[in-house]
């Protein structure tokens, strides 16, 4: 008969990593404020090539 050689990790563990605890900046940027500021580059790039 095969062995049993499976390897239990601990269920509180288990491999995951969780970033956000690690997170340490002085800023934040939440997603619209970053959509925001690509459109504002896409209409001055924009501008720019007409003028």
């Amino acid at each position: 008969m095969a062995r049993n050689n499976k390897i239990f990790m601990p269920s509180s563990q288990g491999g995951l990593i969780r970033y956000f605890d690690e997170e340490r900046t002085r800023f934040r940027l939440k997603p619209g404020h970053v959509v925001i500021l690509i459109g504002a580059l896409v209409v001055l790039e924009v501008l720019l090539h007409i003028l």
